[in-house]
């Protein structure tokens, strides 16, 4: 009965052995794969024989222990180490870390896995992979202003090279100093042109009713034709020449000119329109005066007007004429300064605006200043975006400013119209103060709003969050990686390939975001490597080794008491 019970504890401890040098060898083979969590053999004893039950003490002996003889050993569990295994940088944007608890997801042939090895490739669909094994790696996706949406999980897009982005300006900022020491506006340029009569005569003064082609001269030349095309060119404002613009006498427009007008209050709205004249302040604007045109411009010597002669041509490719004369009798005066920004609308094609902020007056409680805005680039005739005031104190602090919202059209383009803009003037990147100074500044320091722009590069961040980073230097997130927690790991069952599937032992998993439920942090740019310790397998190993060894030793000696009971018989 001895011998036999030697022969099958030793060989179930040689099997144990075995299977001891197989964990190890496992996680030998595997120390260069990525992620790999190392596994131990824990074993137990199988059962024990109790040849003598034990005794309790008495009053006049003592107690006795039991006698028990092993019957062997058995595998009662192999236990998986997953602590994190140390990170290594790669610099690939595509690969990632959990450093601390959490899976990866994927989605693999409409099944989810999960993996904690995070080198992940864009396939050609710009869809984030697992390349080993196909499975597509999950996370929130974005909204069409780029707002993650938390509450669904799905496949991670990054369209590199093919995602555009243009976004339209909501805001400008500015900041500078308006010089307070200069002088108050109190005019306006005025230039008048040639009387005209709606006779050939020279008796009835021309009114704003009459048609253009029944105009005349002092001297009794018509002064216009239905069809004639007078163009407006060189006319100045301030430092800045004004674009060129055309208007078509008669009803209808056949030259593809800026505008047409049977009337003479038609080509008045368009003089007004097109030199960027805002009549709703003061006595601005283009009027009739005893049949002469009078151009009465806005105040600040960025906003002086110089019309003269030259500048209005009829039938300028045929027979140019110059239909009127003008006369210059007052200039715009006053402490003014002029600035050109750049706003782009929804298709991100940019637009020219011109800001010029003039001092209108001063007293004991500061200074009042208004600023114009104009835009080349709004797309009727008229170049006027709005106007508004600003306000300082005695310490040439802004104290309100009204009115500061202007509107855009752009009609016509397939952007989005009418488009505002806010100016603000007193905001953390810098505000406009009025101070004594030599002369007056201002520049757009900040905006919103970008021109088209393509996905170049991406980064993740610590929450998962990718960011994606365009050609016009914008950055919009495009995604989040999630990741799983379980609240046994350790019960997870490995399929291969580094994937893992659920189990009763593991439960469900809990999907969440990067650093939160108690799961680790995402590196961006690195690989986890093997948590398997090499000098412990190897010490392992010697152990598994040597107890083979002694077990195979216990086969041997009882091999030869069988033989010398055997001899003995004999």
């Amino acid at each position: 009965m001895g011998l036999t019970t030697s022969l099958y504890t030793s060989l179930s401890g040689m099997n144990a052995s075995s299977q001891a040098i197989s964990v190890a060898g496992n996680n030998i083979a595997n120390v260069n794969t990525t992620a790999f969590k190392s596994s131990r053999a824990d074993f137990q004893t199988q059962v024990s024989e109790t040849i003598r039950v034990g005794s309790a003490p008495t009053a006049t002996s003592g107690g006795t222990n039991p006698s028990q003889v092993g019957l062997g050993v058995q595998l009662g569990s192999i236990t998986r180490n997953f602590n994190d295994g140390s990170l290594q940088p790669t610099g690939v944007n595509t690969e990632m870390a959990v450093e601390g608890d959490g899976f990866f997801v994927l989605s693999l042939n409409g099944s989810t896995r999960y993996t904690r090895d995070g080198s992940f490739k864009l396939d050609r669909d710009s869809n984030l992979v697992a390349p080993r094994n196909g499975g597509l790696v999950q996370g929130n996706g974005v909204d069409d202003n780029f707002n993650l949406i938390t509450g669904t999980v799905g496949n991670i897009n990054i369209p590199l090279g093919t995602l555009t982005i243009a976004e339209r300006t909501h805001n400008v900022n500015f900041a500078g100093n308006l010089n307070a020491n200069g002088i108050a506006a109190a005019n306006g340029s005025v230039i008048t042109s040639g009387q005209m009569f709606s006779d050939a005569g020279g008796t009835t003064p021309a009114v704003a009713g009459d048609n253009l082609a029944s105009l005349f001269n002092s001297t009794g030349g018509q002064l216009f034709n239905d069809g004639d095309v007078l163009t407006l060119t060189g006319i100045t404002k301030g430092s800045a020449t004004l674009p060129d613009h055309t208007f078509q006498v008669g009803a209808a427009n056949t030259t593809s000119s800026d505008a047409n007008g049977s009337t003479l209050q038609d080509f008045m709205t368009f003089l007004q329109s097109v030199m960027g004249i805002d009549a709703t302040v003061g006595s601005a604007g283009v009027t009739l005066n005893s049949g002469s045109l009078v151009v009465t411009g806005n105040t600040g010597s960025v906003n002086d007007l110089v019309l003269d002669d030259g500048n209005i041509i009829r039938n300028q490719s045929t027979t140019p004429t110059l239909p009127m004369t003008f006369s210059k009798s007052q200039s715009s005066d006053g402490e003014s300064v002029r600035t050109t920004f750049v706003a782009f609308d929804s298709l991100g094609t940019p637009m020219n605006l011109d800001l010029s902020v003039v001092l209108e007056s001063k007293d004991n409680t500061g200074t009042s200043w208004r600023f114009y805005a104009q835009s080349e680039d709004d797309t009727d005739v008229n170049r006027v975006l709005g106007n508004g005031t600003l306000a300082f104190d005695t310490n040439g602090q802004l104290i309100s400013a009204g009115n500061n919202t202007v509107v855009v059209d752009r009609a016509g383009t397939g952007a989005f119209t009418p488009q505002s803009i806010s100016l603000n003037f007193n905001n953390p990147s810098g505000a406009l103060s009025a101070l004594t100074d030599v002369t007056s500044q201002i520049a757009a320091t900040s905006k919103d709003g970008t021109s088209i722009g393509t996905l170049q590069d991406f980064s993740v961040s610590s929450d998962g969050t990718i960011s994606g980073v365009f050609s016009n230097s914008e950055i919009r997130t495009l995604g989040r990686v999630v990741v799983a927690k379980f609240a046994n790991p350790a019960g997870l069952i490995e399929t291969g390939n580094n994937l893992y599937n659920v189990s009763n032992a593991s439960g469900d998993a809990a999907v969440v975001a990067p650093g939160t439920a108690g799961t680790g942090r995402i590196i961006g740019g690195a690989l986890e490597l093997s948590n398997v310790d090499l000098s412990q397998e190897f010490i392992n190993l010697i152990s598994a080794s040597t107890g083979f060894t002694a077990n195979s030793r216990v086969l041997t000696t009882s091999d030869r008491l069988i033989q010398e009971l055997l001899s003995t018989l004999r």
